[in-house]
């Protein structure tokens, strides 16, 4: 099985599936091996990646939270919503550590898009580092007032690396943080969720053990699925915490760093 995430990693700063890539996946696909995307987007934000690469199959979504059938466009699997006591409590706790931020969250429905809630709410100010305009704009007290699959907060004058360490030492074990982008926002999941999990609900959809994964990322909620692989592949451009855990490093992702080591199977 091969599983790999998506931005910075599939998708390098053209922010384009390129033709050398889509080609290796297609050879991939033709040999029967199951292609997974692992990433921390919501399952609305697959389709845009998976249609390029002709891909019907499992996504991990949301760091792990949802299990995404992208060709029936069908949520089979959501794991450790966060409630909205919980959520209010986190909001409380982190004040005091990133006073300033600001919250989103996002929910989960039965498919890509479910139009009959609101998926992405956000509090006025929040930033997304992404520069997406997507979210609908609430107070704080609707943000937080239904399960959640993942809190998100932001700060503009801050890191996430900075923001990351203040939060975990705030909420002491009680829910995971961790970011794909350095540029003032960290996610918080229910504990013990992480893209290693999700990814291994699918292998064990098809019978396939750790050890014959191979894993690619680029950012510390990689870390994970990169050590539970039994070949995790870190890109050049990644962060230095999955370089650390890496069985090795290829290209960076706007060189085809993806395609450079799956070319030597398929």
């Amino acid at each position: 099985m091969v599983a790999s995430d998506v931005d910075g990693t599939l998708l390098g700063p053209s922010e384009i599936v390129s033709d050398r890539t889509v080609a290796v996946v297609q050879r991939v696909r033709d040999d029967d091996v199951p292609f997974v995307l692992c990433t921390g987007r919501p399952p609305r934000w697959i389709a845009p990646i998976a249609k390029p690469l002709g891909l019907t199959g499992y996504a991990v979504c949301a760091n792990g939270a949802v299990l995404l059938d992208i060709g029936a466009d069908e949520v089979t699997a959501v794991h450790g919503e966060l409630a909205p006591d919980l959520l209010h409590n986190l909001a409380s706790a982190i004040e005091k550590a990133v006073p300033g931020c600001r919250l989103a969250a996002e929910r989960i429905g039965t498919g890509e898009v479910d139009h009959d809630m609101r998926n992405f709410v956000i509090e006025p100010e929040y930033h997304n580092p992404w520069g997406s305009d997507e979210g609908r704009t609430a107070m704080r007290a609707e943000v937080l007032g239904h399960p959640a699959i993942k809190l998100l907060i932001s700060h503009r004058e801050m890191r996430s690396e900075e923001m990351a360490q203040a939060a975990r030492a705030i909420f002491d074990g009680a829910v995971d943080v961790t970011y794909s982008s350095s540029g003032g926002l960290i996610e918080v999941s229910a504990h013990g969720i992480t893209k290693a999990t999700g990814l291994a609900e699918v292998a064990e959809r098809f019978s396939v053990t750790a050890e014959h994964v191979i894993a690619f990322g680029d950012m510390p909620n990689d870390v994970e699925m990169l050590k539970w692989a039994g070949h995790g592949v870190a890109m050049a451009n990644g962060h230095p915490a999955v370089l650390e855990v890496a069985d090795e490093v290829t290209g960076p992702a706007g060189e085809d760093g993806v395609a450079e080591v799956l070319e030597r199977w398929f």
